[in-house]
């Protein structure tokens, strides 16, 4: 069990890959999961599913509005109180912003990404290594980063910016925290079927005149191993950055797309 008796919080808890992070996390032996997210309802469904599994896992439920840096000082003190330390943190929450061509840009909308995208996932990071670095064995953290800091994909280029920021901003995280042998890692996540993708191909899949499923092969199309992995599939990938079996890892960026998005060099 990678994570055996480990502290690990999740935020952006949802229907996607927040609440399989939390299940794998559980999965993998965790003593206790916390449980982050703006809605009440989502943590509360999560937390269900977690103890469904019936193995024992802790579970506590904190509303968390990662843009607030009131809420993420709460986060990590109220999970600290609760379980005596904190082993690993995985920033999974983020905000698509608004999509279009340069001519509908919102910058607005490019706000908010980067308020809570970059923003957001740093002040967390922060206020949990606040409490990591008291421990001998210090602690990690995951970000959960995207392939379109990579490879352009559709009218994604405020998302896209506010990801971009936050690939810098972790490096740097990584050089501080080190010396605290506080790792901080990054997942690049790629195409992942789930309730997200499903959603954009309904909604596409009329204004192309194709079937969802033709959408869903078009994409499969660019992935060498075949198919879409699924949030389930990509999950593991951060859960073994928090492992002890990455101890020697930080500053490292994980490419978790099936092979769409192969660097060169």
């Amino acid at each position: 069990m990678l994570l055996k008796d480990k502290v690990v919080i999740v935020s952006g808890i949802g229907p996607g890959l927040g609440i399989e992070l939390a299940l794998c996390a559980a999965r993998e032996g965790a003593k206790a999961i916390v449980l982050a997210a703006r809605t009440a309802s989502k943590l509360s469904d999560a937390a269900e599913q977690v103890k469904a599994l019936g193995l024992g896992t802790e579970v506590l439920e904190v509303p968390t509005d990662i843009a607030n840096a009131a809420d993420c000082e709460a986060l990590a003190a109220k999970t600290h109180a609760t379980f005596g330390r904190i082993d690993g943190l995985v920033n999974s929450a983020f905000v698509p912003g608004s999509f279009g061509s340069w001519e509908k840009w919102k910058f607005e909308d490019w706000r908010q990404a980067l308020d809570v995208n970059l923003f957001g996932s740093m002040q967390l990071s922060r206020e949990v290594a606040k409490f990591m670095q008291e421990q001998p064995t210090g602690g990690a953290i995951v970000m959960v980063n995207s392939m379109v800091t990579k490879k352009v994909i559709g009218e994604q280029a405020g998302y896209a910016t506010s990801k971009g920021a936050l690939t810098v901003a972790t490096k740097a995280l990584a050089a501080e925290l080190a010396p605290l042998k506080i790792r901080v890692n990054t997942c690049y996540m790629g195409w992942m079927w789930g309730n997200s993708v499903k959603t954009y191909c309904d909604m596409a899949a009329p204004a192309m005149n194709c079937e969802p499923e033709d959408i869903k092969k078009g994409i499969e199309r660019n992935i060498p191993l075949g198919e879409m992995p699924t949030d389930a599939e990509c999950a593991p990938a951060c859960i073994f950055l928090l492992s002890d079996l990455a101890k020697v890892i930080t500053g490292a960026q994980l490419d978790v797309n099936g092979g769409e998005y192969m660097p060169m060099g």
